[in-house]
């Protein structure tokens, strides 16, 4: 289980996720820009853990994202590439008729961080060591 951790890697613009080079890909800059990196590393043949849009609409609205991606496969995953492609299309038809709720931006990076250790002990991962 401990080992495991080093398959994973987070993106992410959070700023509660504490800095480990190992493990993070940390984004300056919005939600988007986070998918955009996402994408780029699908692109690569970076496997794609996460799925990259939150568990509800209302989180489409945070300005914060973490996402899980593994690791380098021999070839990119066409349906990988379908989920982010989609995603970011997603999201930005959404924040064409609303924006990013700033006003509730500590709350929202609590919960993206409770989201991130809710997913890595679904993976039977140790997250203390990540986040």
């Amino acid at each position: 289980m401990e080992g495991d951790s080093l398959k994973y890697k987070i993106v992410t613009n959070n700023p509660l996720i504490k800095p480990n080079s190992e493990n993070l890909y940390f984004v300056k800059g919005s939600y988007e820009d986070v998918l955009i990196k996402v994408r780029d590393l699908v692109y690569e043949g970076i496997e794609l853990i996460s799925h990259p849009l939150g568990a509800s609409m209302r989180m489409l609205y945070s300005p914060y994202r973490s996402i899980i991606v593994g690791e380098k496969c021999n070839k990119i995953d066409p349906y990988h590439i379908e989920i982010i492609e989609n995603s970011i299309l997603n999201y930005r038809n959404t924040l064409e008729s609303r924006k990013v709720d700033w006003v509730n931006k500590d709350d929202y990076a609590l919960i993206d961080k409770e989201l991130l250790k809710s997913t890595f002990s679904d993976l039977e991962v140790n997250y203390n060591n990540l986040i």
